[in-house]
């Protein structure tokens, strides 16, 4: 019976990885240890953030479909609707708070949010001031949530630049075992020096098989927060212009 060449190809693969690990140094098996740690926490980091943004995002569009339903601004938070693993809702129920602590300096009871300046008391109307502090509430929120999206990406780049170079420290040092041993030795034989040069080499295969995923996930995953951010900005500034438009005098 023979096994496919795909088979053969893997398990030769495998019983070289496992025979330059063998003759590696131990300075060269600890970096491996090292990478393979890393590379654990750098796919725990990749896969729980993926799942994160992706949700966000699900739910920050259910949120901005429900709210330019909605004829006022502010319907949505007095009605008490919940989108809590939406980064634009954050920002909508903060911005709602200083709309209200606005209106209340004002003299403006609770019930007029929903009157606004149209029809409503003369504390009901913001003045440009309010306006101003009301938006800078709303930049500073979404700065914070930008921040909160980044979580742990800076681990994801430091491990992309890291690991290449651990890789290649731990092939040099292990090269230069190798020829240390050929000059004590006084032999150049390629069957003395190769597996100790073999196992050198292993530390920068596994630092590339580490950064490589690293690099790809920090591009897409840098790519779907910066579309996140620009989300929020955007609906930061239409927020604003919503209550300007229904609170202004």
């Amino acid at each position: 019976m023979f096994l496919p060449s795909t088979l053969i190809l893997n398990s030769g693969l495998a019983s070289g990885l496992i025979f330059a690990l063998k003759e590696s140094n131990m300075a060269g098996k600890i970096i491996v240890v090292i990478l393979f740690v890393g590379s654990m926490m750098v796919w725990s980091i990749m896969v729980t953030k993926w799942r994160e943004l992706n949700q966000a995002d699900r739910v920050s569009r259910r949120f901005l479909s429900a709210y330019r339903k909605e004829a006022h601004p502010v319907a949505l938070f007095l009605k008490r609707s919940k989108y809590d693993a939406s980064p634009l809702y954050v920002v909508y129920e903060k911005t709602c708070l200083a709309l209200g602590s606005a209106l209340e300096s004002r003299g403006a009871d609770p019930d007029d949010l929903f009157m606004g300046a149209v029809g409503g008391t003369e504390g009901s109307r913001l003045e440009e001031l309010h306006v101003g502090a009301i938006r800078n509430v709303a930049e500073r929120n979404v700065a914070d949530e930008a921040l909160l999206l980044e979580d742990n990406m800076g681990l994801l780049a430091t491990s992309t630049t890291t690991a290449p170079f651990l890789g290649l420290l731990g092939t040099v040092w292990g090269v230069m075992e190798s020829f240390a041993g050929m000059a004590n030795t006084g032999g150049a034989l390629i069957s003395a020096v190769a597996p100790g040069i073999s196992g050198a080499l292993l530390t920068t295969v596994v630092g590339l098989l580490v950064a490589l995923p690293s690099a790809i996930g920090y591009n897409m995953l840098s790519d779907h927060i910066r579309k996140m951010t620009v989300m929020m900005d955007n609906f930061s500034q239409e927020l604003v212009s919503d209550m300007e438009r229904h609170y202004r005098q």
